[in-house]
């Protein structure tokens, strides 16, 4: 048998038919995110089978945003069966529940510990039930980062060990009918944070080369498993260049080459967004149309890549003190673009 098989252009069509009327049934659904204006831009949230990559600056809220969709993925499809798989590289998973219970209670991580006045005993006891709450949905952690190879073992034996055989009936290329068992793999969202994060091998010669060698390995594990990625990226020191800061530059937006390793990692992303705080950079009017950004909590979504939606950018509110990204309404422009040349 061939290394690399070939499939009948039947077979491709067969399965798109399948899928249609399985998204037109409401038995196939892509994972609601709790943004409206990001299921807007996408195939009403995130498909199965699917790379999404965050880049962002330091405090531009990207782990804040993986956070926020894992917290709430379950409670917004409670009709899908999936687990999470977390390499959360970055920072502890001790600090990433008490960032979960700031989210919950609407307070901040100073507060929760005790960093700026005494946490009352309320609503630390609010913590313990939130925690029994979460600890029901199945989530895991990977705190220890892995090499590319190591990450490719670690999903492969963690979709082995969620998986199942069922019964299934097919047709062989005469439309004769049998009855095989096949191997039916849970659902998972796995999230990366971050890239750069990732161990480099001994045959890597770059960091660039470790992300080329991760794109191609996270894209033969979405095609074989019932995968949905979340890679969080930073960007490249280009962003910071004195006159990307200039007011109503179109170097303000963020790029599709400002993401690090965007080379080998837009290439394998089926959805990409850029993140931004301009006020951070203090920036008063954003880009081109002149976008007033009244303060630092501004954070602009730059839909960069959507294969399957529509590229366009979208303003939300980061409420950092209280871990949250809340969808707002488009800033007024200082003033419109004349339509004439």
């Amino acid at each position: 048998m061939s290394k690399f098989p070939w499939k009948k252009q039947k077979a491709g069509f067969e399965e798109s038919l399948i899928y249609l009327k399985g998204r037109k049934e409401g038995l196939i659904k892509s994972i609601k995110t709790p943004w409206e204006k990001f299921n807007d831009a996408t195939t009403a949230g995130i498909e199965w089978h699917s790379m999404t990559v965050i880049g962002g600056r330091p405090g531009s809220g990207k782990t804040l945003m993986k956070d926020q969709f894992i917290k709430e993925a379950f409670p917004l499809n409670p009709a899908e069966n999936f687990r999470v798989l977390e390499f959360q590289l970055e920072m502890l998973a001790r600090t990433s529940a008490i960032r979960s219970y700031s989210s919950e209670l609407g307070v901040s991580y100073k507060y929760l510990c005790s960093a700026e006045g005494l946490l009352s005993n309320e609503d630390l006891q609010k913590c313990f039930e939130y925690a029994k709450k979460r600890v029901k949905y199945p989530i895991d952690i990977v705190e220890t980062p892995p090499t590319v190879e190591e990450l490719k073992v670690i999903i492969d034996e963690y979709m082995d060990n969620n998986s199942t055989y069922i019964d299934k009936v097919i047709k062989d290329e005469n439309d004769n009918e049998k009855s095989i068992k096949i191997k039916e793999f849970t659902k998972t969202i796995i999230t990366i944070d971050h890239s750069i994060l990732i161990k480099s091998s001994k045959h890597h010669k770059s960091k660039q080369d470790t992300l080329y060698e991760l794109g191609e390995t996270l894209t033969a594990l979405k095609k074989k498993y019932p995968i949905a990625f979340i890679v969080l990226s930073q960007l490249n020191r280009s962003i910071d260049k004195p006159e990307r800061q200039e007011d109503g530059k179109y170097g303000n937006y963020v790029l599709e080459s400002d993401i690090f390793g965007a080379d080998a990692l837009l290439q394998h992303a089926d959805l990409v967004v850029g993140l931004n705080r301009p006020g951070k950079q203090k920036i008063r009017f954003y880009g081109p149309d002149g976008y007033i950004i009244e303060n630092d909590k501004v954070l602009v979504m730059h839909f960069l890549k959507c294969r399957n939606g529509d590229v366009r950018m979208s303003f939300f509110n980061a409420a950092f003190e209280k871990m949250s990204i809340e969808e707002m309404n488009t800033p007024p422009q200082r003033q419109r673009r004349s339509n004439t040349i």
